[in-house]
């Protein structure tokens, strides 16, 4: 439940030599509450994209991540952190790949993306991805 017990997280963390980090997980009460308020402690700047996790309900992810603030965490999203990462869209060289990124797993800020892609600057549509559903298992009898 806490990665900042586990002594591989915590070598791989200081073999960055980075004191910033971006933590996401699937509980926020325990998968982030947990390492950032420790990681916080032992001088690290900690970074929780709160809509990359969640909790087993919206209180208690809510209740985390007042807890985390509180502890000196700074909340951030997805798309903030991967807009501050490109800061311009000069910057070609990762530009597509961010588009990318954008256009498949950023809601409505990719389908505006598409959509002046597509509406306004008359570029092909966007071919996402097929989305398989999972279909259940058989029971051997």
């Amino acid at each position: 439940m806490n990665s900042w017990d586990d002594r591989n997280f915590v070598a791989a963390i200081e073999k960055t030599g980075k004191k910033k980090v971006i933590l996401t997980g699937l509980w926020t009460e325990t998968c982030i509450a947990l390492p950032t308020v420790q990681m916080i402690h032992d001088g690290y700047e900690i970074y929780v994209a709160e809509d990359c996790c969640g909790d087993v309900s919206q209180l208690a992810h809510e209740n985390a991540m007042r807890r985390v603030i509180q502890a000196g965490a700074k909340p951030v999203t997805a798309l903030s952190t991967m807009l501050e990462w490109q800061r311009d869209w000069a910057q070609r060289d990762t530009y597509d790949a961010v588009m990318d990124v954008v256009k498949v797993h950023l809601g409505a800020y990719g389908i505006g993306v598409e959509y002046a892609y597509t509406m306004v600057h008359g570029a092909r549509p966007t071919v996402f991805p097929e989305y398989e559903v999972p279909q259940p298992a058989v029971a051997h009898q």
